[in-house]
């Protein structure tokens, strides 16, 4: 294998890596956002519903909690919509379906596409980065609390496989690209600041 070979396989597991701590912190943060969306749909519903209660409207010493409810069934999708918490759930959901789909891509060229020709290989990383590119074109930051999460559940092993354990091919291609990267990372001198 030549050495562009070598860093192209090494680019390859960069941009897996990339595809699955974006697609997992996408995750992270829909679940969050599903959630929030049943709330904020339903709180409003089910105060309503208190509000107009005769049992509790009707009341002289409950009249404030019907007030309240209305107040708040009133306040609540303003504020949903205040808090720019009405993101797209589909939009999201296909953004971190493509990632899924461009880490397996990128898995699958590093083991399989680059033991073919060296110019097949070079073509299909320039495709799958014209995907990434793609898949990276709308604008959205997840909250940070979402990043780490992914962060933990994939060092937790959340995304190992066992198939990758053993298979020899996969570990052959870790060892080149471990080895590419001890050889191409410079070394640095006791002496040096």
């Amino acid at each position: 294998m030549d050495d562009r070979t070598q860093q192209l396989i090494v680019e390859c597991k960069r941009q897996e890596e990339v595809c699955l701590y974006t697609s997992t912190t996408i995750y992270e943060w829909l679940k969050e956002l599903r959630f929030s969306r049943i709330v904020f749909v339903i709180a409003p519903i089910i105060l309503g519903s208190v509000a107009t209660w005769e049992l509790i409207a009707d009341q002289v010493g409950w009249k404030w909690l019907a007030g309240t409810s209305a107040l708040l069934a009133g306040i609540i999708p303003a504020l949903y919509k205040a808090l720019d918490l009405d993101v797209s759930l589909t939009t999201l959901a296909d953004k971190a379906h493509q990632f899924n789909i461009l880490q397996d891509r990128f898995r699958q060229a590093a083991a399989v596409t680059s033991l073919g020709s060296s110019e097949g290989f070079k073509c299909e990383f320039a495709d799958l980065m014209t995907r990434m590119d793609a898949a990276r074109t709308s604008s959205f930051s997840p909250p940070e609390r979402f990043v780490k999460r992914a962060q933990a559940k994939i060092s937790k092993g959340h995304y190992d496989f066992r198939v990758d354990q053993l298979s020899p091919s996969r570990q052959s291609a870790a060892v080149v690209s471990s080895n590419l990267m001890q050889i191409t990372t410079p070394k640095k001198s006791p002496n040096s600041l």
